[in-house]
């Protein structure tokens, strides 16, 4: 059966846009397609980036509203497309336990740190600063804490010889882009932590 994945986004979608080509292409061809994009910033350029592929793409603005309003009117619109999990990708807002228990053990994220080093944003900012020889990108499930969600896997990034965070950045940024759908993979192929995932 093939999965419905939702991928929720905030700016230009460059991981959402890769899961997009293995969804059709690659690695997740027949395991997964892409049913919705949606995200919480009208402008975000990766919302054109779904359109002009074909997929449905909405924007449900969480300017000036109560987070419990924003994620009612989120899932309401989720809810249309029937997803079966939830991707952040780049979806730079804080969800609360309201929506995390109405997918749990159904919402994946990836962040650009070892998890159990460093949360919240700013992951290869830390790394530079440190002047770290390599880092590691984490992809987890989402619980009530920023984060803090059981691990699914991570892979190292090579830091060697970045000095300047725009290169740590696209150094990090080229690992994510392939990690994510390996992940998200080997989710739906029960290879990794079946057991954290179950409802």
């Amino acid at each position: 059966m093939t999965a419905r994945l939702a991928i929720l986004i905030s700016g230009r979608g460059s991981n959402m846009a890769a899961i997009l080509r293995e969804s059709r292409e690659g690695i997740l061809k027949g395991l997964c397609e892409v049913a919705v994009v949606v995200s919480n910033t009208c402008s975000a350029a990766g919302l054109e980036t779904a359109r002009n592929a074909g997929i449905p793409a909405i924007c449900v603005s969480s300017k000036g509203k109560k987070r419990r309003e924003f994620e009612e009117e989120l899932i309401e619109n989720l809810e249309k497309y029937r997803p079966d999990y939830i991707i952040l990708a780049g979806f730079m807002r804080i969800l609360t336990p309201f929506f995390i228990h109405r997918y749990r053990n159904r919402i994946l994220n990836i962040h650009p740190a070892d998890t159990a080093q460093f949360q919240g944003i700013g992951g290869y900012e830390w790394a530079f600063e440190k002047g770290l020889k390599e880092t590691k990108i984490t992809v987890h499930l989402i619980d009530d804490g920023v984060d803090t969600g059981p691990v699914l896997a991570q892979k190292t990034v090579d830091l060697r010889g970045a000095d300047t965070l725009e290169e740590v950045e696209k150094r990090g940024l080229a690992v994510e882009r392939t990690f994510y759908s390996q992940v998200i993979r080997d989710v739906l192929t029960g290879k990794i932590h079946q057991q954290e995932i179950q409802s």
